[in-house]
């Protein structure tokens, strides 16, 4: 295992007091130590929001955009440089709301790319008004006489899709963060993983107690690769909430469908001559 402070940044955070992020920060960390993932093998991508700070607060390659856009970037990045680890980390309202058609395409393409998404089911950055993920009739700082839209339910969403790794975990069980993490970076092709966590100054409802006390961990007898059943189990929010690998199915990824990325070295390590880009020119001519 490497020496887990090689990833920490000088940068000084943020985030509120008590915010989930503070338990998501050290858990990645721990993992890219565990997996021996030295920082200029990995790269860290991001939106905005508060989830979307965190490319700042860890020493490794990292990439702040768009509000909703990290998909793209993350995508293009893997797909230039194929030896690298990416890693995305968003909010629900980032994901979700903004990116989420970024977020099913790039689940339709299968690149070989990590999504964690921060899911405190607010609009944390922005004070609070209702994400996607905010359950129908909550009152926010906006809905003062509660939301009016259907709850989105991204696992659900993601297993429709045949999304390679569908995954959920809490940021209040570092344990099982972690283990979930590794599984989701080591596997080859696009996973989603949802990372409850509780936005203490926002969301008074989906609390850390709340969650505690709502979440159940999937056992050895259930089975990701059973489409039908893990649709049903992405589903499940009223009597209880999931915890653990939903859906994961092997299949090909992006790069592997086209010759000319699955061969030979990555992008950026292919010698490219100004002369050879006239044989494309002479169309234009």
């Amino acid at each position: 295992m490497l020496d887990i402070k090689m990833y920490d940044s000088k940068d000084e955070m943020a985030w509120c007091p008590g915010c989930g992020n503070y338990s998501i920060l050290p858990a990645i960390k721990e993992a890219l130590a565990e997996l021996e993932l030295k920082p200029h093998q990995v790269v860290v991508a991001s939106g905005i929001g508060q989830a979307a700070k965190l490319p700042h607060y860890i020493n490794t390659n990292g990439f702040n955009g768009l509000h909703g856009r990290a998909v793209p970037p993350a995508s293009g990045i893997k797909i230039a440089n194929k030896d690298l680890k990416v890693i995305i980390h968003s909010g629900d309202g980032d994901s979700y709301g903004e990116g989420g058609n970024h977020l099913m395409h790039g689940i339709r393409r299968n690149v070989d790319i990590t999504h964690f998404v921060h899911d405190n089911q607010v609009y944390g950055l922005t004070k609070g008004q209702g994400s996607p993920t905010t359950a129908e009739g909550q009152k926010t700082s906006m809905q003062l006489d509660g939301v009016r839209i259907q709850q989105l339910s991204p696992l659900a969403l993601a297993v429709s899709l045949d999304c390679s790794f569908v995954a959920r975990s809490f940021s209040g069980n570092k344990k099982h963060l972690i283990s979930i993490m590794k599984e989701a970076i080591n596997h080859k092709g696009y996973a989603l993983v949802d990372i409850l966590q509780p936005c203490v100054i926002f969301n008074q409802v989906n609390t850390f107690k709340w969650y505690k006390d709502n979440v159940y961990y999937l056992d050895e007898s259930y089975d990701p690769t059973d489409k039908i059943a893990a649709f049903q189990k992405a589903l499940e929010w009223e009597e209880g909430i999931p915890l653990g690998v939903i859906y994961k199915k092997e299949k090909p990824t992006y790069i592997d469908q086209i010759p000319y990325l699955a061969e030979g070295p990555s992008l950026v390590d292919r010698q490219w001559k100004p002369a050879e880009a006239e044989k494309y020119m002479k169309d234009f001519l």
